[in-house]
């Protein structure tokens, strides 16, 4: 008999209880997720992060005394591993660009079905961008307006060095959303060759993660929000 993996251990972040109530209750429904905690703002998502090690953090983007934003960018750089699912509305599209220059991994709209949650945390926890396409398309709006004290967060910008083909299609790839094995397998390349081609790529484009690298794909035009092909 197989044994069953352990279930993905999540940290629900929203200032209204009501809200971390549904998303509980919804969760606890869910065989391979468990709710190990809760906080109520930034300030306590970062206790709270460092106290359970969640391996997905639920973010909600606006709270009171820190925000979404701002508690990321200390649980990213104080855990590399945490994984940061954001919940955001379009009332906060001016928060959505600097968060993903604060570390987190996808980014979910809080009218989202369930099914898609749900999907987006199993995404984030493997480590695989998660990110909607009316949210990418404004965050792609946002690409190309200048954001206040740039300098102290990195953005996507011109490589210094240009990509081989080869890194460009291993880059067309992780805008699509395939992991590194699911890539390895397309390119018939080794999973360790595709992590290192992953590093390059985001070395050259001073970019922080794949998500970065999928926007910056979409606005380089290396790929589209409507490309299906494998």
């Amino acid at each position: 008999m197989a044994e069953l993996s352990e279930p993905i251990r999540i940290l629900l972040v929203d200032d209204h209880a009501i809200v971390r109530k549904g998303l509980r209750a919804l969760l606890t429904e869910i065989d391979d997720v468990e709710v190990v905690g809760e906080a109520a703002d930034g300030e306590q998502a970062i206790s709270q992060a460092a106290a359970l090690q969640p391996d997905v953090i639920l973010m909600d983007i606006v709270m009171p005394n820190m925000d979404g934003i701002e508690a990321t960018q200390f649980i990213t750089r104080r855990q590399p591993e945490a994984r940061v699912l954001a919940l955001t509305s379009f009332a906060s599209d001016d928060k959505l660009f600097p968060a993903i220059k604060a570390g987190a991994l996808g980014y979910l709209l809080k009218d989202s079905d369930p099914d898609d949650l749900i999907e987006a945390i199993r995404q984030v926890h493997r480590g695989e961008p998660s990110l909607h396409p009316r949210i990418a398309r404004k965050l792609l709006h946002e690409l190309g307006r200048p954001l206040p004290q740039e300098q102290s967060s990195p953005q996507p910008q011109e490589a210094p060095d240009p990509l081989t083909a080869r890194e460009v299609e291993v880059l067309r790839a992780v805008a699509k959303g395939l992991s590194n094995q699911q890539i390895a397998d397309a390119l018939s390349i080794a999973e360790v060759t595709v992590r290192t081609h992953v590093s390059h790529i985001l070395d050259k484009l001073h970019l922080a993660n794949r998500v970065q690298a999928t926007l910056y794909a979409l606005r380089e035009g290396l790929t589209t929000l409507d490309n299906d092909d494998p």
